[in-house]
């Protein structure tokens, strides 16, 4: 999805990795209702494609929550849990604080504002904007 900037293809697969997740993984614990567990979960599935990944990428306007740099691309993602419908908050963010400006001389920048559900335990907003 990266190598062909096939966006509708990369939300379809993270929608499918969460989709995957049995249930039962969450008793007890209400993991699924942090940034943290979408963030790590994607993190690791992106660093098993061995491409380089930061994660809290700091800028002077805040925290970038994940950047991927792949070839002449950056991927600038910021990620959003939200009770049940999305918000429309997540790719907001990253264009109020100019996330993007950090990476712009180097690289085609893409944008993308990602938001789960704690109800859905899933992908409910892909937002992406090439910059």
């Amino acid at each position: 999805a990266f190598e062909s900037l096939d966006l509708n293809k990369l939300e379809s697969q993270i929608k499918s990795i969460f989709a995957a997740i049995p249930y039962n993984n969450f008793s007890g614990s209400k993991l699924y209702e942090y940034e943290g567990y979408y963030a790590s979960v994607l993190y690791s599935y992106f660093a098993s494609l061995g491409v380089d990944i930061i994660a809290e990428d700091v800028t002077n306007r805040g925290r970038i929550d994940m950047t991927l740099l792949l070839d002449n691309y950056a991927y600038v993602f910021e990620f959003k849990v939200v009770d049940s419908d999305s918000e429309g908050s997540a790719l907001a963010q990253i264009k109020e604080r100019k996330y993007y400006e950090k990476y712009q001389d180097k690289y085609e920048t893409i944008i993308l504002g990602i938001e789960f559900s704690k109800k859905e335990r899933n992908l409910v907003l892909f937002e992406s904007e090439k910059i």
